[in-house]
C-alpha cells in the first residue's frame, strides 16, 4: 500500500510558500511573485525506503481567504508554517495561524535565508518560536534549494511517528479535491 500524506503550507503573502513548494515538487525556482489563491501539488517519492505520495496544498497568504482554511486545517496530516526572515510581521503573524492548528505534526520555516543582508528575524527568534510551538525548525532558501526537501521529509517522519499506517488514507481513485 502506498501511503498518502496531505500537507498544508501556511504563511503570509510573499514569504515564499509557492517557491518552496515548487522547488520541492518540480525542482525549479519561481522567479516572479504571483499571489496564490490556492494551488495543490502532488509528488510521488521515496522516504526511508517507502514509496509515498505527498499532496501539498499551497495556500493563500491573504486574510480574504481565511474561510477556506477551516477545511484544510481539519484534514491536513501536517503543516509547514512559513515566514520570511526579512519580514517581522510575517514572523509575528504565525502565532495566530498556529493557534488555529494547535496540533502536531508541524514544521516552522524561516524562508529566504539567502537574503542575509536584509534579515530582521534572527535565527534565535525562529528557534524559540519553534520550541514554543513544539515544531521542528528550519531556515531555508527556495532560491538556493537549501533545506527545502528536509522540510517535507521531516514532516513525513513526524506523521509516521504518530499515525500508524492503517490510519493513513489510501490513494483515492475518485474525486478531485485535495483536502
Amino acid at each position: 500500500m502506498v501511503r498518502e500524506y496531505k500537507f498544508v503550507v501556511l504563511g503570509n503573502g510573499g514569504v515564499g510558500k509557492s517557491a518552496l513548494t515548487v522547488q520541492y515538487v518540480q525542482e525549479f525556482f519561481l522567479v516572479r511573485y504571483d499571489p496564490t489563491i490556492e494551488d495543490s501539488y502532488s509528488k510521488t517519492t521515496h522516504i526511508d525506503g517507502e514509496q509515498i505520495i505527498l499532496e501539498i496544498l499551497d495556500t493563500a497568504g491573504t486574510e480574504q481567504f481565511t474561510a477556506m482554511r477551516d477545511l484544510y486545517m481539519k484534514n491536513g496530516h501536517g503543516f509547514i508554517l512559513v515566514y520570511s526572515i526579512t519580514s517581522q510581521s510575517s514572523f509575528n503573524d504565525l502565532r495566530d495561524m498556529h493557534e488555529m492548528i494547535l496540533r502536531v505534526p508541524l514544521v516552522l520555516c524561516g524562508n529566504k535565508c539567502d537574503l542575509v543582508d536584509q534579515r530582521v528575524v534572527t535565527t534565535e527568534q525562529g528557534v524559540s518560536m519553534g520550541l514554543q510551538m513544539n515544531a521542528s525548525f528550519y531556515e531555508s532558501s527556495a532560491l538556493k534549494n537549501l533545506n527545502v526537501e528536509e522540510l517535507f521529509v521531516d514532516l513525513v517522519r513526524q506523521v509516521n511517528r504518530i499515525q500508524p499506517k492503517k490510519e493513513m488514507g489510501k490513494k483515492k481513485t475518485k474525486g478531485c479535491s485535495l483536502l
